[in-house]
């Protein structure tokens, strides 16, 4: 794994160094992590009863949680370091000029923007923010930081964004968009290791998303079952 040796340093020793080959029963156990996560994850979306689903939300969230910290990884690993200045503004850079892409291309084919004014509620964007920050600690701090460890940091990226992706079906929209977004999102934070411009970008991408494409495709970016239950 010699581009993780070269990419990423701080003054407390190497990121490499925890990111060393494991052996067979490290893999072992950094798989049972990732399957039980994303299992729990995927009872969370797909429980038919409510307030079962939100039980095994908070299930989900725990174990990821646990899981997460259970090795004593350092800041730099699960990217909760602010980023440089540099990292910060790469990122930014690209979404915002992906985002105004996505508009014009939506005002040029005739879309309207917004395409549903009652929807989103633009001044509960913040709650859509924290939810943008957790999907990124679950999806690099936890997913992407255990793919890394078992393979290459490019295969990891693979890896990582299909299982994002798979995490949005149904929807017709967000399963392509997301698994596109995750290989952005997985990059950036594999060049510049910090969830939180991340979040912030995720957070404006869906946003922009909502606001240019019609709800009856978005279903209020529901995903699961809940998007299957939906119903204006």
């Amino acid at each position: 794994m010699a581009d993780e040796t070269e990419t990423f340093r701080d003054g407390a020793g190497t990121l490499a160094a925890e990111l060393a080959p494991p052996g067979v029963y490290r893999s072992y156990f950094v798989w049972a992590q990732i399957v039980l996560g994303y299992l729990f994850l995927e009872f969370s979306l797909w429980e038919p009863n409510l307030r079962t689903r939100y039980r095994w939300a908070g299930v989900a969230a725990l174990t990821i949680i646990v899981l997460a910290l259970v090795d004593r990884p350092s800041v730099r690993r699960l990217g909760l370091g602010l980023p440089s200045g540099y990292g910060a503004g790469v990122v930014l850079g690209l979404s915002v000029a992906a985002a105004l892409t996505l508009m014009f291309a939506v005002h040029w084919a005739g879309g309207e923007i917004p395409a549903n004014p009652t929807w989103p509620n633009l001044h509960l964007a913040w709650q859509y923010l924290i939810w943008a920050l957790i999907q990124e600690f679950m999806l690099q701090s936890f997913f992407f930081t255990r793919l890394e460890e078992l393979y290459s940091s490019s295969t990891a990226l693979w890896i990582a964004a299909t299982l994002f992706a798979a995490a949005h079906l149904p929807s017709p929209v967000l399963t392509p968009f997301t698994f596109v977004g995750a290989l952005f999102f997985c990059e950036m934070f594999r060049r510049y290791r910090s969830i939180y411009v991340i979040g912030v970008v995720h957070a404006l991408l869906g946003l922009t998303l909502s606001l240019t494409m019609p709800d009856s495709m978005l279903h209020h970016m529901r995903v699961g079952i809940g998007y299957l239950k939906y119903s204006r």
